[in-house]
C-alpha cells in the first residue's frame, strides 16, 4: 500500500460520506478550527455543536473572546466540563490580541506556544484553516491508525505515540490537507467506532491487519482499567427570602475551576458554618436534601445538599473574599457546574 493510496482512498470515501456540514467548517477560519478542535477534546461531536454555535453568537471574534470577562467565557463553557480548556482559550486569545495583533499565528511552534494548544491541536488549524501539511493524532486517528496497523501496546505510552505520529506524518497526501485531516478523524467517528466498529463500510478495510487478525476490538491498547474512587463532599444551599442563593468561586485549578458553585466541605456542620458567616439575624434550621452522584473522568463525587432557607444576608462582603450573594438575574449569567444547575432547577 502506498501513501498516496491511503489518502487516495480516504479522499474518495470523504467526498461522499464525509462530514461537510459541521458549523466550523462554514467558514473553516481559524478561531472557529481552534475554538472546534478545543470542544472536541474529550467531548462528543453533537454534544459540541449547540455549545460552539452558542459561544459564537456571543464571542464571534477572536478579539470578542480577549475582551470578554472571564465569567461570561466560563458561564458560555459551563456544562461541557474539563474548565481548564475555557480558561486556556480566553488565555489565548489574550496573549493574540497582546503579541499576535489579534490574530492566531499561522506557524506551528507561535501555535504551540499557546495555553491549552498541543501538537495535534495546532496541527488540525493549520492543516484545516490554512491547507498546511500538519498531521493530526487525536482519538479518532489513533483508532484508525492502531487498528489498520496492527499497533499493540498502551495507546498513551510515549513508545506507541511517537510510532503514530511517524506513521500520521509519513500518510499525509500532498494536496487536499483539509479535507484529508477531516476524513480519517470522520472515519474514526463514524466507521471505525470504539465499539461497533463498521468494517463493511470502511475504504480501507482490505488491507487492515487488525481486521485480518480479528483484533479490532483490542485496538487501541490501554492500560488495564483501575476501579472508579468515590468521594463525598457537602454542599450548603443557603437561600434568601429574594431568592438569592450564596456562592463561592472555585479556585482556577482544580475540580469546576474559575465557576461559582455552592460553599462545600468535608462534611454537613463545616459546610454550614461557611454559610453562618454570611447570615445575619435568626440562623435558619438546616435541611438535608437527597444526596446525589456526579461521574467525573477519574472519580465519582456523591454530593450531599444541606438547605438553609430564608436566610437574611449579611449587606457587606470583603472584596479579596471569593463568595457573593447571586440574584436569580445573577444566577442566570454566571457560570455554574452542571450538577448544581440541575439542583437548583429542582429546588421549589
Amino acid at each position: 500500500m502506498t501513501v498516496s493510496n491511503f489518502a487516495a482512498r480516504l479522499l474518495a470515501w470523504h467526498r461522499k460520506h464525509g462530514r461537510h456540514d459541521l458549523p466550523w467548517q462554514h467558514p473553516r477560519t481559524p478561531y472557529r478550527v481552534w475554538l472546534s478542535e478545543i470542544m472536541l477534546q474529550q467531548t462528543q461531536v453533537q454534544t459540541v455543536i449547540p455549545y460552539f454555535e452558542n459561544f459564537l453568537r456571543q464571542f464571534p471574534h477572536l478579539p470578542d473572546l480577549a475582551a470578554a470577562p472571564a465569567e461570561a467565557v466560563m458561564k458560555a463553557w459551563a456544562g461541557l466540563g474539563y474548565y481548564s480548556r475555557a480558561r486556556n482559550l480566553h488565555k489565548a486569545a489574550q496573549h493574540c490580541m497582546a503579541y499576535h495583533a489579534g490574530a492566531l499565528p499561522d506557524d506551528f511552534d507561535g501555535l504551540l506556544a499557546l495555553p491549552g494548544i498541543g501538537r495535534s491541536t495546532a496541527g488540525a488549524i493549520l492543516s484545516q484553516a490554512h491547507g498546511s501539511r500538519h498531521a493530526i493524532v487525536d482519538g479518532n486517528v489513533k483508532r484508525v491508525l492502531t487498528r489498520h496497523f496492527a499497533i499493540t501496546g498502551d495507546a498513551g505510552s510515549s513508545a506507541v505515540d511517537k510510532r503514530l505520529w511517524q506513521l500520521a506524518e509519513s500518510l499525509l497526501p500532498e494536496t487536499h490537507l483539509a479535507d484529508y485531516s477531516q476524513a480519517i478523524m470522520d472515519l474514526g467517528a463514524t466507521v471505525c467506532s470504539s465499539r461497533n466498529p463498521k468494517c463493511t463500510a470502511c475504504p480501507i478495510a482490505q488491507d487492515c491487519q487488525a481486521l485480518a487478525a480479528g483484533t479490532v476490538l483490542n485496538a487501541p491498547g490501554r492500560k488495564p482499567a483501575k476501579s472508579v474512587p468515590e468521594r463525598e463532599t457537602y454542599v450548603v444551599l443557603a437561600r434568601c427570602r429574594t431568592g438569592a442563593i450564596l456562592l463561592e468561586q472555585r479556585p482556577d485549578h482544580g475540580i469546576w475551576g474559575g465557576l461559582y458553585s455552592l460553599p462545600e466541605a468535608d462534611d454537613s456542620g463545616r459546610a454550614v458554618a461557611i454559610a453562618h458567616r454570611y447570615i445575619t439575624a435568626k440562623k435558619p434550621a438546616t435541611v438535608s436534601l437527597p444526596a446525589f452522584k456526579h461521574l467525573f473522568s477519574h472519580f465519582r463525587l456523591n454530593i450531599h445538599p444541606v438547605l438553609l432557607d430564608g436566610c437574611t444576608a449579611k449587606s457587606h462582603i470583603e472584596d479579596n473574599d471569593r463568595m457573593r450573594w447571586a440574584t436569580p438575574d445573577d444566577l442566570s449569567k454566571l457560570g455554574l457546574p452542571a450538577p448544581i444547575q440541575k439542583l437548583l432547577k429542582r429546588l421549589p
